[in-house]
């Protein structure tokens, strides 16, 4: 009986502690969003990679994320956006805004709450779907006017991507210069990617294209360096950081079942996501978590060649699809990303180890 007994004490010993044990919180927390990235878009990039040189078989754990919104099955990137920086379901094309007109708080809320830094960095207009979800309160996603304003009234530390017309007044119905507001708030306004990189000062905002970034490879090398740009900065505050980094245009290429179009965009998310994990690995302290806010494209990849880095492309249609999108963690609290989840629980999630 004693056999058995030790044993199972021993056991139940290491169950308690393990459970009672509090996890290390990160001190920064890294959100990667690509747009419209799927599975097959995800294995397609591994593929390109000749495998093991993909940055995405770097990270530990894995897991899937259901993307439905309030009130569609397929989601669009507003309210899948929102579903990552709230932890709350809403109907399509409304940002952070419930049916009953609540504006809701987002993780980067908390985190500046917290004194951490915070801001994002994207290759489409700053005012898109995903970027708007850090700081936009709005019913409908195309309420750029509005927009401008509650960008240039928050509190991120650094805003990178592309869209300046639409802060001129000229281009706008209200007449307002949300630039000015941001110069007020001390902000410095740079209209390059060698502008921002160069930049020493606390508050930046890259407004680097008149309106969409172009895409790859007609860009360059802008997501890699602009986000490790952000990172630098943000990572200056003692208290730590929350970020979102996206590859926009993941989703664009599927949206045009454009192969070559979409290759380049995943090598150039590719570029960044080793430059990201690589400073993460050296800080030790920082969550990383990627997934995609809805699928696009019904993309399959019915043949390709794994030596020379081949993939077979075929869409299904042009518009998004309901399908589950991966999810791949590192860092502290890392493990708590795998498996089924919703996509609200990612925020939720972040929330609990950051105890916001």
């Amino acid at each position: 009986m004693r056999r058995l007994v030790v044993p199972l004490l021993a056991a139940f010993v290491l169950l308690f502690t393990g459970c009672c044990a509090k996890q290390q919180a990160p001190e920064n927390v890294i959100l990667i969003v690509g747009d419209g990235m799927g599975v097959a878009q995800v294995y397609a990039s591994v593929v390109a990679e000749k495998g093991d040189n993909s940055a995405f078989l770097r990270f530990p754990y894995t897991g899937f994320s259901r993307t439905y919104s309030l009130n569609k099955y397929r989601t669009d990137s507003s309210a899948g956006g929102t579903a990552l920086t709230t932890g709350r379901k809403v109907e399509n094309y409304h940002v952070n805004w419930a049916p009953d007109s609540t504006r809701h708080r987002t993780i980067f809320d908390d985190a500046i709450a917290a004194g951490k830094s915070t801001g994002f960095v994207v290759v489409s207009d700053a005012m898109d779907a995903t970027p708007a979800s850090t700081y936009g309160h709005v019913p409908y996603r195309k309420m750029y006017d509005t927009l401008t304003v509650q960008l240039a009234q928050s509190q991120h530390s650094v805003m990178i991507g592309g869209g300046y017309k639409y802060f001129l007044p000229e281009n706008r119905k209200d007449g307002l210069s949300p630039l000015d507001t941001l110069a007020k708030r001390g902000y410095t306004v740079v209209r390059s990617l060698d502008s921002a990189l160069a930049f020493t000062g606390d508050r930046l905002v890259g407004l680097i294209y008149e309106g969409d970034p172009p895409s790859e490879p007609d860009r360059g090398d802008v997501l890699r360096p602009a986000s490790m740009k952000a990172i630098e900065m943000l990572s200056r505050n003692p208290k730590g950081f929350t970020m979102m980094i996206e590859g926009s245009q993941i989703d664009w290429a599927c949206h045009n079942n454009d192969s070559a179009y979409l290759r380049a965009e995943l090598a150039d998310f590719e570029r960044m996501l080793h430059a990201v994990l690589d400073w993460a690995e050296k800080d030790g302290n920082t969550l990383i978590v990627v997934t995609a806010d809805h699928e696009t494209g019904g993309l399959s990849l019915p043949d390709g060649d794994i030596e020379e880095g081949i993939n077979n492309f075929r869409f299904l249609w042009g518009s998004h699809t309901g399908c589950m999108v991966p999810v791949f963690a590192y860092g502290p609290g890392a493990e708590r990303f795998s498996g089924i989840q919703q996509n609200t629980d990612i925020p939720r999630k972040i929330r609990e180890l950051m105890g916001w």
